[in-house]
């Protein structure tokens, strides 16, 4: 079995994870490990790198240095036993570090920051963590090596942020990483790529298990196995909903509705490999194996649950666009998204009036004031009315068996007009497969709980034990 994915958050979470890797391999199976970055490097990094292109001061660059320095060694003396195979980790952290410096303080006098400097800056977190993971499953009698993902053959588009991986990349991966696997556990840098030049670029939110599952679906692996810190893939979010449960299987449709709907274990594109090939993905809990977490296949599981989850996304704005000349008006909808695309605003809702004299949209909370300008701006001096609303939330109720099933939105509106819930806008997408609204933040929390109770989301392992 080959898998990736987890996030290292410290030596002894690194020492507990090269033990697993070390069962797994020591059972037969042949294992790639995706590492992402020691916990708050990433962040750190970019805020650091952001603030010195604005002010300049080099010694708030070494002081992020001694940080990194400190925070890198510890984890590699508390992950890897052998005291050699320590000294040459840090050693290999040190030139690197050496390199980040560098970089930084070019960033302090050009005053400048790219997005291809980010890139290069972001990937540090994961370059510095790799050497420390395969450092641990060394020191634990395993042959191991640490791969950047343009090692091992990721390469990408130069959309630096969110960059794709390019064609080719399936077969560069398998013939860098398949001939290593009899013997060896290959270690992979998460999140990080590069482009044809060999420049570094990055994949973007959830890009770790967006590397994990490319190199999945390039070595033909048997599964995927996302190691988190929870116990899978729940029925809400259990801060929300404390009788939340782990939903034992769903489908990639599934899944990908509840990343895209405020679940935060996964993002979409994280399995669309995994879904090109039809390669099974595991969310599992790293520090409870034992535990078969959630699976996610092709196959929409057969049971008589219509709805598997609730999710909330909050940090979003409502936007409002109304006019009489809307109406019949051709091209306005075109106006509006190309607008907010040409402002890099990510539409997250859309719902439009049959009257065609009303359009709601729903966008990031950071993304409001740029979207509203940009907007008024578009059509100028047209009798159209923009309204904002950031005191929202969005709900959505996500389950394959809601399809073609009569009576789930009556089900939905119904418990919550109940309780006196209003829903300001609805969403419905064609696969039937979600049910999305916007209500007030204020009542957002107990929508969620109502609905989960509406539902009867107990776990799938409960039903079976019954």
């Amino acid at each position: 079995m080959k898998f990736g994915g987890t996030s290292i958050a410290d030596g002894e979470k690194i020492r507990h994870v090269a033990g697993l890797l070390k069962r797994f391999h020591n059972e037969g199976h042949e294992v790639v490990a995706v590492t992402s970055a020691l916990g708050g490097v990433t962040d750190l990094l970019l805020n650091t790198a952001c603030e010195v292109s604005q002010n300049g001061k080099v010694p708030q660059v070494k002081e992020l240095i001694n940080i990194l320095k400190e925070k890198h060694y510890n984890a590699a003396r508390a992950a890897i036993d052998d005291k050699h195979t320590a000294d040459a980790t840090i050693e290999n952290i040190d030139r690197r570090i050496d390199e980040l410096e560098k970089a930084l303080i070019g960033i302090c006098y050009l005053g400048e920051l790219t997005s291809r400097s980010i890139d290069y800056i972001s990937s540090y977190g994961e370059r510095l963590a790799v050497p420390i993971v395969a450092g641990a499953v060394s020191s634990q009698g395993i042959k191991s090596g640490g791969f950047t993902g343009g090692d091992a053959g990721i390469i990408t588009n130069n959309e630096y942020g969110n960059a794709k991986p390019i064609d080719s990349t399936y077969d560069t991966v398998n013939q860098r990483i398949s001939p290593l696997l009899a013997d060896h556990i290959p270690i992979v840098t998460g999140f990080i790529a590069e482009n044809r030049d060999g420049i570094i670029t990055t994949l973007g939110r959830g890009g770790s298990d967006f590397s994990a599952s490319i190199i999945a679906a390039a070595i033909d692996a048997d599964e995927i196995w996302l190691w988190k810190e929870v116990h899978g893939i729940m029925t809400s979010d259990p801060k929300i909903v404390p009788q939340a449960r782990t939903i034992s299987q769903i489908s990639y449709k599934e899944a990908m509705e509840l990343s895209y709907f405020g679940a935060k274990v996964l993002h979409p594109r994280a399995i669309e490999p995994a879904i090109r090939n039809g390669i099974p993905v595991r969310v599992k809990n790293t520090f409870d194996p034992g535990f078969e977490g959630t699976l996610i296949v092709a196959d929409e599981m057969q049971i008589e649950d219509v709805v598997k989850a609730v999710t909330l996304i909050d940090k979003v704005a409502l936007i409002n666009i109304s006019g009489a000349e809307m109406v019949g008006a051709i091209g306005t909808a075109a106006r509006v998204f190309t607008a907010l695309a040409n402002a890099c605003v990510n539409i997250i809702m859309i719902s439009q009036g049959s009257s065609e004299a009303n359009m709601s949209i729903v966008v990031d909370e950071k993304h409001l004031d740029a979207a509203v300008r940009v907007i008024k701006s578009e059509f100028g001096r047209d009798v159209v009315r923009v309204a904002s609303d950031k005191d929202i939330c969005v709900v959505a109720v996500v389950g394959a068996g809601m399809a073609g099933i009569p009576g789930v939105a009556g089900r939905v509106f119904g418990a919550l007009g109940t309780e006196t819930i209003n829903v300001i806008m609805i969403s419905q997408g064609s696969s039937q497969h979600n049910i999305s609204f916007v209500v007030h933040e204020r009542d957002s929390v107990r929508a969620v709980r109502i609905l989960h109770s509406e539902f009867e989301l107990e776990s799938d392992f409960e039903r079976h034990e019954k």
